[in-house]
């Protein structure tokens, strides 16, 4: 494994990974920095907590000049929170180096971000409804960008976002490197990636030192018993916190009020909070105020949170990439974690579309109390390593795409931006 110094960085980039504590580069970083370092084109599948964020702030530190009072590297979001997390790390690189870091996301009024443009950013994280504003408001220019880096790839260029990054990339110069990072890549990613890259070399992240050990708990519950269970499930005792997610804004909302009901100490995350909201709501999860944070699929992508133990799915994801986002949210940095699916009969075409696409098929249990299957069969015993997808009677951990495990080689630090 190459040290950092072996990529000829600049040196106020080396320190700042002392300072962050940071000595060896991870897979996705070992492949993925020299590729941007020599302006290539790259599409980049790494899982939650693999260190891909560094794998393109380090080649932007690299890549701009601070003596050009122009923007020179863009990089676009999903969603807030992720571009404050992509604006943290760059932050911290940056010191010392002369780089001023910008980021650009709604929910806040313009005037803070208008300034900060007007004084000069030479690197800008933002998401693209923003973006696309300061673009119109002629606060932000595009002309000299070198590098445009689209994080959280799949969603950025799903339909909801691509007339907005398509306007955007339209702004920017056809000579410019474009790098796609996400947990999936999905084929039509692949194909809407061909229009702006050029022949881009595609990296794949699989060591076992970056696998999650994430268990995977499937169970067969009834509609109307669905919370019932999931208080069940919160009662048992846990060293950690609990991510719980919905499909609906308003079941969200309508969850947490049901549980703090219940006396549980809950937070919110959904669409319609506004920024000091949501600064609030992820502010008393991250500090240990609220052991339970209740969030719609906004907090799928980039949430940051180390001490999740446990992820529940109350409604089941839409989609298999979604699936991976949202347990990517625990079994970080070396930690063990838990993933819950709670499925209803009504759930069973989409479950299994969801095993077909990730090419496993978990075992269904009992929900809690339950003595038979919620939908309609007798759950067979489950003994030996192989039956049924179990482990000497544990539930199956995923074990191919993506692929979870524990990583077996301990001793060195490793970068997690």
């Amino acid at each position: 494994m190459p040290k950092f110094y072996d990529f000829a960085l600049r040196e106020s980039s080396l320190k700042a990974l002392e300072r962050m504590d940071i000595h060896t580069p991870t897979p996705i970083q070992a492949q993925a920095i020299p590729i941007l370092l020599e302006k290539r084109d790259i599409i980049a599948q790494a899982q939650t907590g693999s260190g891909k964020t560094l794998a393109f702030a380090l080649p932007i530190m690299e890549h701009c000049d601070p003596a050009r009072r122009e923007v020179q590297a863009l990089i676009l979001t999903p969603t807030r929170e992720l571009a404050r997390q992509v604006g943290s790390v760059l932050t911290d690189l940056s010191k010392g180096s002369g780089l001023r870091v910008t980021v650009l996301y709604g929910g806040v009024s313009y005037g803070p971000q208008e300034t900060a443009m007007r004084k000069g950013s030479h690197v800008v994280v933002g998401t693209p409804g923003r973006v696309l504003d300061h673009l119109r408001r002629r606060n932000l220019r595009l002309e000299e960008l070198r590098l445009l880096i689209l994080d959280e790839a799949d969603e950025m260029l799903d339909r909801g976002f691509a007339p907005d990054v398509e306007r955007i990339i339209s702004a920017t110069p056809k000579d410019r490197l474009t790098a796609l990072f996400s947990a999936t890549t999905p084929e039509w990613v692949h194909k809407i990636a061909s229009k702006h890259q050029i022949n881009p070399e595609i990296i794949s992240s699989k060591d076992e030192e970056t696998e999650l050990d994430i268990e995977q708990v499937v169970m067969d519950v009834f509609r109307q018993d669905k919370f019932q269970v999931l208080i069940k499930l919160l009662r048992q005792p846990l060293d950690g916190t609990t991510l719980v997610f919905g499909r609906t804004k308003h079941g969200v909302r309508n969850l947490g009020r049901k549980l703090n009901d219940q006396g549980f100490q809950v937070s919110v995350l959904e669409g319609n909070l506004g920024q000091n909201q949501r600064d609030r709501a992820l502010g008393r999860f991250r500090e240990g105020k609220s052991d339970v944070l209740v969030a719609t699929n906004v907090a799928a992508r980039g949430l940051d949170v180390l001490h999740i133990a446990r992820v529940i799915n109350f409604d089941v994801p839409d989609t298999a990439e979604l699936m991976t986002h949202r347990i990517g949210r625990t079994g970080r940095m070396g930690r063990s974690g838990q993933a819950i699916t709670l499925v209803t009969a009504t759930d069973l075409s989409k479950w299994h579309e969801i095993e077909r696409k990730l090419g496993v098929k978990l075992p269904r249990i009992p929900a809690p109390g339950a003595e038979n299957g919620a939908n309609g069969r007798q759950h067979e015993p489950q003994h030996k390593q192989g039956q049924n997808g179990t482990q000497n009677g544990k539930p199956k951990k995923f074990g191919a795409r993506p692929r979870y495990g524990r990583g077996r080689r301990r001793g060195r630090r490793l970068a997690r931006a």
